[in-house]
């Protein structure tokens, strides 16, 4: 944001607003859907927050979390999905060990290790960090998206959201000078990716041909888009639909009751 961290110079002091921002994304693939993001430092107190909104917006079921080996990760899983346990004193005398914060029995996390000569990567390994690896097996056996553990779901959805939002592009000056409207264009480009653009995987076979213009090859599949995928809207939105929505007063109401993502619009200056 701003200017890159490596060309800083008395603007190392602004590091929560200046320099490089990376977008922290969890993401479900079998709906195709991005769960949360967080716009921050690549620190743990981000990693914590985003596997917070997680939580927030889950119910209680506990899925098998992937990813690679940045140990802000684990820390934060172990953060949100942990619970504190007292261990047994050895012995009779001293006193009693510090509570540690232990995995809930549910929950299972495996981490993608490459292996590095140099630049490149000449093996790909696996890791089970929490759970046992039969749960994960068989968790993988059942899932209707992959049978390995991977994390090429969300590096291809990484790409996805540089080709839809200029200013993830590389090495161009479509770059944010303010993170907050930084991730404001997030939040649009994410909307947009959800509810108006269909994803070819997760088109559906229609029941009958329906017929096209003129003489065109009939339309054989109907277009699904990760909302649709995921049950939270019933058909493909236009953009002038995504950008009219009416947002419920419910929501308005408890607004100021949840912790802001960025800040308030009247806070932000105009123009970047």
């Amino acid at each position: 944001m701003h200017t890159k961290e490596a060309h800083l110079a008395f603007a190392k002091i602004h590091c929560e607003t200046y320099g490089d921002a990376w977008v922290w994304l969890a993401f479900a693939p079998v709906w195709r859907v991005v769960v949360a993001f967080v716009i921050g430092k690549r620190t743990q107190d981000s990693a914590d927050l985003l596997l917070k909104r997680v939580r927030y917006v889950t119910d209680e079921y506990l899925p098998l979390f992937t990813s690679d080996q940045l140990p802000e990760y684990a820390n934060a899983l172990l953060h949100t999905y942990g619970t504190w346990v007292q261990t047994e004193r050895q012995g009779s005398r001293g006193r009693f060990p510090q509570p540690r914060l232990v995995p809930l029995p549910g929950l299972l996390y495996a981490q993608v290790v490459k292996v590095r000569e140099g630049s490149r990567v000449t093996e790909v390994k696996t890791k089970v960090v929490f759970g046992e690896p039969e749960a994960i097996t068989a968790r993988l056996a059942a899932s209707p998206a992959s049978y390995t553990i991977n994390t090429s779901f969300v590096e291809r959805d990484n790409l996805t959201q540089r080709q839809s939002n200029r200013r993830l592009t590389r090495r161009t000056n479509g770059f944010s000078k303010d993170i907050s409207w930084f991730e404001k264009q997030v939040w649009l480009s994410t909307a947009y990716y959800h509810f108006c653009l269909p994803h070819h995987s997760l088109r559906q076979p229609l029941d009958t041909l329906e017929p096209t213009r003129g003489t065109g090859t009939p339309r054989r599949w109907k277009p699904v888009t990760p909302a649709m995928a995921a049950g939270i809207t019933d058909h493909v939105w236009s953009t002038s639909e995504l950008l009219s929505y009416r947002v419920p007063a419910s929501f308005l109401d408890n607004l100021s009751d949840l912790e802001p993502l960025f800040a308030l619009w009247e806070q932000t200056h105009q123009g970047n």
